[in-house]
């Protein structure tokens, strides 16, 4: 806050804090009502000014009030913004709704993602790098014609699962015929480990399967990408809640290509890994992006030896209520830490 007196800050506070909760612009009459110990429109007009001139305010129209650039936005990040502490009801919800007792690991995340929107009002992000612990069982169960569900176990106690097409009537053996394979090439390997195994018995044509178990196994395998992470994503509604401008629209929706690519989950840890706590990215600062009118908070998940094992994030406008969002973003990613572990 160098160079900004105590009037300049208290305006400039009252400004985005006004731009947070509604949005809209405010000018010096309604600043000066609310402003305490209240100044005169023309002392606030003045300092407005100044404001503007040092490219922390800019006025949307000719006659309207003051909005803060992203630029005023991160100097009230910065230096004004109070975060709320967390309650210990906040606490105890999310720790409720994130418990993983008798259910799947991709439920808890996409749970994560999903209380993260409902809280935020924008989009929640739970970033999971794959597991290289190595894997402890396989098993596939059929659905129904042509649909089988692969269930992956790891020796660290995380399980995943995925649904496959199969070719239309597969045999019952077929599927226990390829769990059998799998199960008994699975002590010490990692599913990339696995995957070179079996590619390389198939390619010499050294297995026992039979062609339909077989195609089993390769389809099972394939839905597994060992090299990435995988992106669980909820609210992506709430960006567009308030959109009336066809470019608007377009730029959020190349936001939601953007957020699908492999490259950007890895920026995404990498951000993750950079900070030792929550991290608030403005307009283009994250360089994922490129972009202005979003903002995204970002926090590492870390397991008890401090190693990172996944990213936590909200994306929405550059109006979020940060100093709400923060705090809980903070504390998911540190559940979510206990819980990947």
């Amino acid at each position: 806050m160098a160079g900004l007196d105590a009037r300049a800050r208290a305006i400039l506070r009252e400004i985005v804090e006004q731009y947070v909760a509604t949005g809209d612009p405010i000018g010096s009459r309604t600043l000066s009502e609310r402003l305490t110990p209240s100044l005169s429109p023309a002392t606030i007009r003045n300092v407005m000014a100044e404001l503007t001139q040092a490219g922390l305010l800019f006025s949307p129209h000719v006659s309207a009030g003051r909005l803060p650039t992203e630029k005023g936005v991160r100097l009230f990040v910065d230096g004004l913004l109070q975060f709320g502490a967390l309650g210990e009801d906040d606490r105890e919800t999310i720790s409720r709704r994130l418990e993983i007792r008798g259910r799947s690991m991709q439920d808890m995340l996409t749970e994560a993602s999903s209380m993260l929107s409902g809280l935020s009002q924008a989009a929640g992000l739970v970033l999971a790098p794959k597991s290289d612990a190595a894997l402890k069982h396989v098993e596939f169960v059929a659905l129904g014609p042509g649909r089988v569900l692969v269930i992956l176990v790891g020796s660290d106690g995380q399980v995943e699962n995925r649904v496959i097409e199969t070719p239309p009537g597969l045999p019952p053996s077929s599927l226990v015929e390829a769990g059998n394979y799998l199960n008994a090439r699975l002590a010490g390997q990692t599913l990339m480990s696995l995957r070179e195994r079996v590619a390389e018995e198939m390619a010499a044509n050294r297995n026992e399967l039979d062609h339909l178990a077989a195609s089993v196994v390769e389809s099972g395998l394939a839905e597994w990408d060992a090299s990435h992470g995988t992106l669980f994503m909820r609210g992506q509604g709430n960006l567009l809640a308030d959109i009336t401008e066809i470019e608007r629209l377009n730029t959020i929706q190349m936001l939601f290509e953007r957020l699908e690519t492999q490259e950007t989950m890895l920026r995404l840890l990498q951000l993750a890994e950079s900070s030792d706590g929550v991290r608030i990215y403005i307009g283009a600062e994250s360089g994922l992006f490129g972009m202005s009118g979003v903002s995204m908070v970002v926090a590492p998940a870390r397991n008890e030896a401090q190693r990172i094992v996944g990213a936590i994030g909200v994306i929405g406008p550059t109006r979020l209520n940060y100093g709400r969002i923060v705090p809980v973003v903070d504390y998911t990613a540190r559940v979510i830490g206990r819980l990947l572990g």
